[in-house]
Parts: structure tokens; C-alpha cells; sequence
């Protein structure tokens, strides 16, 4: 179902993209619309019990692109190192193929703490004041990964 990585020699273990995808401070979700149109767009996210989480308004291109298809891919990129004598890059990158749903209740006010703690975590009383505030008019949607690749260009970090 998933394509093979072109490159296979710079594949990254799972554990490793893992690694990446837990430490990067935003990502690219990228969305299929009913125009036929892709949309991407930056996100500050979680990695929460193997899955992807990130938070929104009720309402928008990306919620109506999500309702539409629930697939979609997320992007992150990790060290980079530009290579100009060589005319090359040294990076790390991790591709993420799952699906988009909304949760609720529990699940929700887990992902929004855990925002707080990722983005925040000085500050986890005003983000818990915060997350009583704003969680009703706050969407989080949860990305179930179903398929990870992680690529490298960079001595041997696999």
C-alpha cells in the first residue's frame, strides 16, 4: 500500500524517526480537500501514546479538508546542516501516513495538557487555567499513524 523508500540506504530505524518526530517543535499536516486541492500547513503537535496530536479552531480549511479525507500526511524536519562547498544538505526528516479524526472528553483534555507541557512547561498552572477556558472552542485532532519513514543524510545516526 505504502511506496518503498527510494533511498533505502539512508532509511532511518523506527526508533529513531520516533525520536525525531517527538523532539520536532512543528510539523506540516498536509490535506486533501473536496476541490482536489492539497494544503498544507504548519502545526505545533505532541506525540502522545504513538499517535500525533495538534490543536485548532472549530472550524476552517484544514477541519473541512480533514472531514472530507480523513488521510493525511504529516512532515517533519529535524537537524539541518547546509553543505555549500558540496552543494548538499546534511538533515533528518521523518513522513508520517495516518488518519485525522476529532477527539473528545479525556483524550482531549490529555492532548491539550500535554501541549502545555511540550510548549509551555514552565507555566502548567496558567496552561491548566487556559485549557478550562478555551478547551470548548478548542479542536484536537489526533493523527493514528499508520505508516512512518524516517530519512537521514548525516554520518550514522540510524
Amino acid at each position: 500500500m505504502f511506496r518503498k523508500m527510494r533511498k533505502s540506504h539512508m532509511a532511518l530505524s523506527n526508533d529513531k524517526a520516533m525520536e525525531i518526530l517527538k523532539q520536532g517543535e512543528y510539523g506540516i499536516v498536509s490535506t486533501i480537500g473536496e476541490d482536489g486541492y492539497p494544503y498544507g500547513f504548519p502545526m505545533s503537535y505532541i506525540v502522545l501514546d504513538g499517535n500525533i496530536y495538534f490543536h485548532c479552531a472549530m472550524v476552517g480549511h484544514k477541519l473541512a479538508n480533514i472531514n472530507y479525507n480523513e488521510k493525511v500526511s504529516f512532515t517533519v524536519v529535524g537537524r539541518t546542516e547546509l553543505l555549500p562547498e558540496e552543494l548538499d544538505t546534511n538533515y533528518e526528516s521523518v513522513i508520517v501516513f495516518g488518519r485525522a479524526t476529532k477527539v473528545e472528553g479525556e483524550e482531549k483534555e490529555k492532548a491539550l495538557l500535554e501541549i502545555v507541557n511540550k510548549y509551555a512547561k514552565d507555566f502548567i498552572e496558567k496552561g491548566k487555567v487556559s485549557i478550562e477556558k478555551e478547551k470548548s472552542i478548542t479542536t484536537i485532532i489526533k493523527i493514528s499513524i499508520e505508516h512512518m519513514t524516517g530519512k537521514y543524510r548525516w554520518g550514522d545516526i540510524r
